[in-house]
């Protein structure tokens, strides 16, 4: 793997590291493409809207900078959306308002609450919050088409208090599917996010069975990102990213330059 679509930098309030570091360690790494994918969690009280960058400054650094590095490696400009169900209106006006490459549609929030801030999982089992968050995020593909790719699907596994002891497609298998089913009828890709396996689950995200489930469904459309938020982390476990790819069906994955994927095929 030569690309890595989902990365972030200090314009996400979770990232302290500035756009350079994060091209110089991409550079580094041997990458060929990058694609910067700031959160932009519009509505996420729990962060706060001071977190959310200026779309306009956000461009005024990375332009510059796309420029400056072009022949070492090729900059993409993106952004990850944070969706929720009343935001659909909203994020698809937005994303028309500013030149993207490459749009992630994730979901952090349910319910109004931030799931990485666990105030659901105090009250509620993780099988609960597991399946709340897949009937939230059916309902955001339902609504909203403003995405390319729907990131990191079944993330919410990260933060359960069993973590994926309560988890596995076949125990979601109906919800799971419709999302897929939304997902291949708008066209929309699949990200397989390499966080997961960072953070110390035994998959990246989705599951292996969801990868293998969108593929059979006539899925086509699936991007890389290790979701990285320092240089450290940029490219994280791309050595294994084509062996989970093959066994799920798939011999390509996809980048996207103005809103429009290429597909490559896996060495």
């Amino acid at each position: 793997m030569r690309a890595d679509v989902h990365m972030h930098s200090d314009f996400s309030g979770d990232s302290k590291s500035a756009p350079e570091e994060m091209i110089l360690g991409a550079i580094e790494r041997g990458l060929e493409v990058i694609c910067f994918t700031d959160h932009y969690d519009k509505d996420n009280m729990d962060w706060g809207q001071e977190d959310i960058f200026k779309p306009e400054e956000y461009f005024r650094v990375l332009t510059p900078l796309r420029e400056k590095y072009r022949g070492q490696i090729d900059i993409r400009i993106g952004v990850e959306i944070g969706l929720q169900p009343h935001l659909a209106p909203y994020y698809g006006e937005f994303v028309n308002q500013y030149p993207f490459d490459f749009v992630i549609g994730s979901v952090h929030s349910i319910k109004r609450s931030d799931i990485a801030f666990g105030t659901l999982l105090k009250t509620h089992t993780d099988e609960e919050v597991y399946r709340m968050t897949f009937e939230e995020t059916l309902e955001d593909v339902q609504l909203d088409s403003s995405f390319d790719v729907l990131g990191h699907l079944d993330y919410v596994v990260r933060y359960g208090k069993e973590r994926e002891s309560q988890y596995s497609y076949g125990k979601y298998a109906e919800l799971i599917d419709e999302i897929l089913r939304v997902l291949v009828i708008k066209g929309k890709g699949l990200e397989l996010n390499m966080a997961g396996i960072k953070y110390g689950l035994p998959f990246a995200h989705p599951h292996p069975d969801v990868l293998k489930r969108y593929k059979e469904l006539g899925g086509e459309i699936i991007t890389v990102g290790a979701d990285g938020h320092k240089p450290e982390h940029i490219a994280y476990d791309f050595y294994k990213v084509s062996d989970i790819l093959r066994a799920a069906g798939f011999s390509y994955y996809a980048e996207f330059r103005e809103r429009q994927p290429f597909f490559k095929r896996l060495a």
